[in-house]
């Protein structure tokens, strides 16, 4: 017989804000701005330059992820900076980074065990 520790339930209202968190990170170019952020603040123009993105199409980006306060913004005059606002996000970031290379080097893996079984057959 196995020894199980005991966890209590996750409450909903932890499920739902992991939920929403997850929803703001579910598109690649969110994913590509908080990258362009892991070396510090940027403003809206560096976004554009560095990641090619219309202008419009950006606000938007930060406009969702500013609602779920992944992002936070200050103003220096006429410039409105961007940072990450916890860089545990950059820590949840690098981690799925590892667990995309993981599920390459195990698919990699398997691919290589049908080959060889592949070879194998007369």
């Amino acid at each position: 017989m196995r020894n199980f520790a005991y966890t209590k339930p996750m409450p909903d209202s932890l499920r739902q804000f992991k939920a929403e968190i997850f929803q703001a990170l579910a598109h690649p170019t969110r994913i590509a701005i908080l990258e362009q952020l892991k070396d510090g603040e940027l403003t809206a123009g560096s976004f554009v330059e560095r990641l090619g993105l219309e202008q419009a199409n950006l606000s938007q980006h930060l406009a969702v992820m500013r609602a779920r306060q992944i992002v936070v913004t200050r103003k220096v005059g006429n410039q409105v900076f961007y940072s990450v606002r916890d860089p545990l996000m950059l820590e949840i970031l690098a981690l799925m980074r590892r667990y995309f290379h993981k599920q390459v080097a195990d698919s990699m893996a398997t691919m290589e065990q049908l080959e060889k079984a592949e070879r194998r057959r007369p």
